[in-house]
């Protein structure tokens, strides 16, 4: 048994006594000495196990493919996916061309960069409108704590920016300004600034901040590339704004103001965006709002509010928009024509739970 030493907290208002407090100094001899002691005892006393154990792991490896490749995604000409390889522990990042019968080009081999480090983990993936530069960033050391990195997909080269304690990351459409959240200590998506390729990371620009503990902040491209959407939300409330990428510098333009108990998400189509909301039922209904003035007043009903239909997400295309809906306890497709306004759900041969 581990030594009790008393630690006595005083935490908002009550008094309690840790006696295991000490062991969260992770490089304390003793605390190691201790951990040494109870993986002895675990291996003397699994002993007898050790070849049924052998036999289980090779049952279950037998069950998985090794080498493998995910399904690829094609962005700006070239199909991106990653695979893994029987013997290796990380997956490879790469991306052809074109076609996939193209030659591959290997953005990341994490096998590579996990050398001389304890635990390798891959945070933001994004590359660049124009494919050249590809954002990253790592955990080396398994604290969840990611530091950015910027590759030159042409050269193969690492570039100088590093950035820490980031969250995500994506480009603006000139392909040298990089938006990316930022983390407190308590690992709570607080900030979101704004970075130039090649710039000394004192010259970055905070373009928003989060102060109220009980909200996260994030941001994200619209799928047309045209804006980019902040969102503070916490439990029961969201706010949001937008920032035109056409205008990469503007300060986000708020959509409407937070209210306790209102939760609302927002994509974009053309110069509307369209608005999941649950300010007429807990159900929400859908909404649309010109981008020149997208306040509450201005929001126009397309779907109402169902006592027994959820609305649960939108996602808006070029020429249609889905809406994930659930009935009787069951996912739903809904897709809209923008066109013809024209709505059909996407049939599956048996329910899905």
């Amino acid at each position: 048994m581990a030594e009790k030493k008393s630690k006595t907290l005083d935490i908002h208002g009550e008094t309690r006594v840790d006696d295991y407090f000490w062991l969260r100094d992770k490089l304390n001899p003793a605390v190691i000495s201790y951990l040494e002691s109870e993986n002895a005892h675990t291996a003397a006393v699994m002993k007898p196990t050790e070849a049924f154990q052998e036999s289980l792991y090779k049952e279950l490896l037998g069950r998985i493919k090794q080498t493998d490749t995910q399904v690829p995604y094609r962005q700006d000409g070239y199909f991106y996916y990653s695979r893994t390889v029987e013997g290796l522990q990380y997956p490879i990042y790469a991306r052809r061309k074109g076609s996939m019968t193209a030659a591959e080009e290997i953005t990341l081999d994490l096998n590579e960069m996990a050398k001389g480090h304890p635990y390798t983990g891959l945070g933001a993936y994004n590359v660049s409108d124009d494919s050249k530069l590809l954002a990253y960033s790592m955990d080396y050391d398994g604290h969840r704590d990611y530091t950015l990195y910027i590759k030159d997909l042409q050269t193969g080269k690492e570039l100088s920016d590093q950035l820490g304690k980031v969250v995500y990351a994506f480009w603006a459409p000139d392909n040298r300004t990089l938006f990316y959240g930022r983390e407190d200590d308590a690992k709570r998506p607080h900030q979101l600034w704004r970075h130039t390729v090649g710039d000394p990371k004192e010259k970055d620009v905070l373009v928003a901040e989060e102060k109220d503990e009980l909200y996260r902040l994030y941001a994200a491209r619209t799928r047309s590339r045209q804006y980019i959407l902040v969102s503070s939300s916490s439990s029961d409330t969201n706010e949001w704004s937008y920032i035109p990428t056409s205008s990469v510098t503007a300060a986000p333009k708020l959509i409407s103001a937070r209210q306790k108990g209102h939760e609302y998400s927002v994509d974009q189509h053309r110069d509307k965006f369209y608005i999941l909301t649950n300010d007429k039922g807990r159900n929400f209904r859908l909404a649309v709002a010109p981008i020149s003035n997208p306040g509450k007043a201005n929001w126009t009903e397309v779907i109402p509010h169902r006592p027994a239909v959820m609305l649960e997400d939108i996602d808006v295309f070029k020429d249609f928009f889905v809406l994930s809906e659930r009935e009787n306890g069951l996912p739903k497709l809904r897709l809209t024509d923008f066109k013809s306004s024209k709505a059909h759900y996407l049939e599956f041969p048996e329910p899905v739970y």
